[in-house]
């Protein structure tokens, strides 16, 4: 059973990277040292990330109207919700994943959430921080188990 799910998994980061290819090809952006982003830098690519995840689970789980689809994105993808999976998949995270964590959580953004508390905000911030991080590490395996654990109904 192991061996099947590294099989998957490889042909999944396979699929992935070539769409991360395709996406480097015509955008151009470069491998660097994940510090040299900005924390927030790396929240508004991980928010981007997190969006199409949840916005894919939605729509495999009903092909609906697309005002139904996207109240019910805004009720995952927003600062309170990402925060309370923050706080679920805290404990899962590897020493680098947390200083990553640690470095959007503690970042100063210049506004705040229209439907969170500035606790909740930033500790979304950081879960989005790490998304981004691993996006651009290109650990899509990794980004789908901690959205599971972040939120179990996806």
């Amino acid at each position: 059973m192991e061996e099947s799910v590294t099989v998957l998994e490889t042909a999944e980061e396979s699929a992935a990277a070539d769409l991360q290819t395709i996406v480097d090809h015509y955008c151009g952006l470069p491998q660097k040292d994940w510090m040299q982003y900005s924390p927030l830098t790396l929240a508004w690519i991980g928010d981007t990330v997190f969006d199409l995840i949840v916005r894919t689970a939605l729509v495999k789980q009903a092909n609906m109207q697309t005002e139904k689809l996207h109240r019910q994105a805004s009720a995952l993808v927003n600062a309170r919700m990402q925060a309370e999976g923050a706080l679920r998949i805290r404990a899962s995270l590897s020493a680098e994943e947390e200083a990553v964590y640690r470095r959007g959580r503690n970042s100063d953004p210049h506004h705040n959430a229209k439907n969170a508390d500035r606790e909740q905000y930033l500790e979304a911030t950081g879960f989005e921080a790490l998304l981004g991080y691993l996006y651009l590490r290109r650990r899509y395996s990794r980004i789908m188990e901690l959205v599971k654990a972040a939120y179990p109904a996806l």
